[in-house]
């Protein structure tokens, strides 16, 4: 297909065609209407012209009588430009004017009518005329017209130029269709090409912003940005591929060293029992890490949408404190819960209360070094957890507090990645799933995880968009419940 065939075929000359086409018709419309009104406001200049003569005529008709009136009419019959006018007798025989012949009957048709003459020396050719005759006393006829050639010309001269304007809106038209064709082409072919590569596997490459900010440089902006993701979702699988061969690897050869263990040393059904409960234990672990992958997998692939409504961010975060109080307690925790009511969001409750606690547990975990099963609690203690959600502007924030050692700015980032352990926690239980999941929860919810400094320890926080409450709802969630009101 040459490069003008591929021109025609464009949807940009295309709409350029529809819109000549349109605008062609537009001015051949407007033209036709002003042809029109041309021609009625030359019918009317010509209808008060003859009504005027006619007034003079009947002037000179009533002093001097029909003498008076052939004079008059002879007069005026010879002036440059002339009107038409024609006195006859009752029997149609001219006595004076400038006509030579009219149809048969014009004569007899009172009042303002058109028709065609031949006009006196005119050699049968024959005009068209707008006329008004008058019956007179003793049988004679006066008629009184005006030459409508003018008014002829004058639309010719209207449809040579709406001929003449469409042949040029035609040809202008066209020639602007291909060259907006040819530049819309030329960045559609550069989107092509640079797609094709991406295609062939360059999941690096972009599509070109031509930076004219217009709907095609829309449209590569949000191009780039799924291509982004889709890279960003690539890396990820990548890695957790890599993770999952290297991480789980030594699970699965610990699982099958202790079954191989129990059947080579195994004599007593306590040893196999043993056995058996260990490979339970790491079985479990197991099924915890692919629940988490999978967890991950659906909240970042948005399948937890359907199941949303509207719930109290501060009851759930409460809830999870509760939870999670023995556990803090028997690690020796200090777990403080500070959340406002009425923090409505719309989302999963389940998946918001996962992430809470997955934060939670990290903060036990990490937030206090190992600690021992009997130390004592008190306020004072460094080994202490604050849980909050409180509102700020249109956000809902809530963050799991610690004393522990933090995290480094540098790693902070790279910790919400899947299966990231740093080396001071390597030694303790986990699989490096928690803060992915609970990003992967954020993000699913239009929010977002941030992690900050404690001072000392760590702070992770879950920003999540509010709801806003109408007064009534307000008032009515801060009711006491009926047994604290009794």
């Amino acid at each position: 297909m040459t490069a003008l065939a591929r021109l025609f075929r464009t949807t940009v000359f295309k709409i350029s065609l529809a819109y000549l086409v349109i605008s062609a018709i537009g001015a051949g419309l407007v033209l036709d209407s002003v042809g029109d009104n041309v021609k009625m406001l030359i019918d009317q200049q010509t209808a008060q012209t003859v009504e005027a003569d006619i007034g003079g005529l009947s002037e000179q008709y009533a002093q001097g009588g029909i003498r008076r009136l052939v004079a008059s009419v002879a007069t005026r019959t010879q002036r440059p430009g002339a009107d038409l006018y024609l006195v006859t007798t009752a029997a149609g025989e001219p006595i004076a004017g400038n006509i030579a012949s009219l149809p048969p009957g014009v004569l007899e048709r009172p009042g303002l009518v058109e028709t065609t003459y031949e006009p006196a020396g005119g050699a049968g050719k024959q005009r068209r005329a707008m006329a008004r005759i008058f019956a007179l006393p003793g049988g004679f006829h006066l008629l009184v017209g005006h030459d409508l050639e003018e008014g002829d010309s004058l639309r010719h001269i209207l449809g040579h130029a709406l001929l003449t304007s469409l042949l040029w809106l035609v040809g202008i038209g066209t020639l602007g269709g291909l060259w907006v064709a040819r530049r819309v082409l030329n960045r559609v072919e550069a989107i092509n090409a640079n797609a094709r590569t991406i295609v062939a596997g360059d999941l690096t490459g972009r599509l070109p912003v031509a930076g004219t900010g217009d709907e095609l440089d829309r449209l590569v902006q949000n191009l780039n940005a799924m291509l982004d993701r889709i890279g960003e979702l690539m890396a990820g699988l990548k890695q957790v591929s890599d993770n999952i061969a290297h991480d789980l690897k030594t699970p699965l050869t610990r699982l099958r060293g202790r079954a191989e263990q129990a059947l080579q040393f195994g004599k007593t059904s306590e040893d196999y029992r043993g056995a058996l409960e260990k490979v339970i234990e790491e079985s479990d672990r197991l099924i915890q890490i692919f629940d988490a992958l999978l967890n991950i997998a659906r909240a970042e692939a948005g399948s937890g949408r359907e199941g949303m409504i509207d719930f109290d961010a501060g009851l759930v975060t409460r809830d999870v404190g509760e939870l999670y109080e023995p556990a803090a307690e028997e690690r020796g925790f200090a777990l403080d819960v500070d959340a406002e009511p009425n923090l409505i969001i719309h989302g999963s409750r389940e998946l918001i209360g996962q992430a809470i606690a997955n934060l939670v547990d990290n903060a036990l975990k990490y937030g206090g070094g190992a600690g021992e099963k009997d130390a004592k609690v008190s306020k004072d203690s460094e080994k202490s957890v604050l849980l909050s959600a409180h509102r700020n502007g249109a956000s809902v924030e809530i963050s799991v507090g610690d004393r522990g050692e933090g995290i480094a700015e540098a790693d902070r980032a790279r910790v919400l990645g899947r299966f990231v352990r740093l080396e001071n926690s390597r030694s303790r239980p986990g699989s490096g799933l928690g803060l992915s999941l609970a990003a992967a929860v954020a993000r699913l919810h239009n929010g977002a995880l941030r992690i900050e400094d404690n001072a000392p320890g760590l702070r992770v926080v879950i920003s999540l968009p509010a709801i806003a409450l109408s007064r009534e709802a307000a008032q009515q969630q801060l009711l006491p419940p009926p047994e604290a009101a009794a």
